[in-house]
């Protein structure tokens, strides 16, 4: 259910995606903008998760360089039947972590120094869990895609407010339709493309708690770890951290400069949400 939800959830932004090119360029645009949505998938699936880790001076380590961390990695991998993936280490004080890779043979993990710092050995098992669950369902690849495609229309959107703002594409025979569909574009879209987005990112959250939980054994020892995280990033904002890549983490780490109003656009679940469901899956 949860992956049908995330399928339909992604042919609608695509859709949206089509349906600006439309609005702003008529046939031709939507055209455009479908081979547009073709070429960010396949740019995506090759070279996400290089940038990403670049983007944030990840580095690769060996089984010598951090034996307990890579051993904990190694085990719970096999526990949930994955390939063993790369392990990286940021260098940053706040604790968190992500995954990334194009699929469970490409991918990779990464936690911060602080996160390896600041949890017990059993909490940051169950957030490496929560990492190797987003793997094994590809959310790394859903969700960069997904953040892409959005992105894009952003982006359109404000090309069109740039053009409306000098005149430009403006025609007196069909005024009304070209107006609405500037509208469209330029307040519309971009609203709609990031409901979307945060929707589908809060749902794979959901369901990588659930089977991180069952991956590392211990769905409490996950719940702590998702209380310690939030409250770091609620109190200090990770220095690397972008907006483009805050969704990847286990917890965002721009959360702190998040207004509870802007929770609907939220790219994760409410922590006590999450905690709550993980102590009832504990429970069960």
């Amino acid at each position: 259910m949860n992956t049908l939800k995330t399928t339909m959830l992604m042919a609608l932004l695509t859709g949206l995606l089509v349906a600006v090119g439309g609005a702003f360029g008529g046939r031709s645009g939507a055209t455009f903008m479908l081979l547009i949505s073709f070429g960010i998938n396949f740019f995506s699936y090759w070279y996400s998760d290089t940038i990403v880790l670049k983007a944030y001076s990840a580095r690769e380590v060996t089984p010598t360089q951090a034996p307990d961390l890579y051993r904990m990695v190694e085990n719970l991998a096999a526990n949930a039947s994955l390939p063993m993936p790369r392990v990286y280490i940021i260098d940053s004080e706040i604790p968190n972590a992500f995954a990334t890779g194009r699929n469970p043979s490409h991918a990779a993990v990464a936690v911060t120094t602080g996160i390896m710092r600041t949890l017990q050995y059993e909490e940051l098992a169950g957030v490496v869990a929560h990492e190797l669950s987003h793997i094994k369902n590809r959310d790394t690849l859903i969700s960069t895609i997904v953040a892409s495609i959005a992105g894009v229309i952003s982006w359109i959107a404000n090309m069109a407010q740039w053009a409306a703002i000098f005149g430009m594409g403006r025609n007196d025979d069909e005024d009304s339709g070209s107006t609405i569909g500037m509208l469209f574009t330029i307040i519309i879209a971009p609203i709609a493309a990031l409901l979307i987005q945060m929707a589908i990112s809060r749902s794979r959250e959901y369901q990588a708690d659930e089977n991180g939980g069952r991956i590392c054994g211990n769905p409490l020892a996950l719940a702590a770890a998702l209380e310690k995280i939030d409250y770091y990033a609620k109190n200090a904002v990770m220095r690397q951290a972008t907006p483009q890549t805050a969704h990847m983490f286990i917890i965002n780490p721009l959360s702190g400069s998040t207004k509870k109003l802007m929770n609907l656009f939220s790219t994760h679940p409410a922590t006590e949400d999450r905690i709550a469901r993980l102590k009832q899956q504990a429970r069960g």
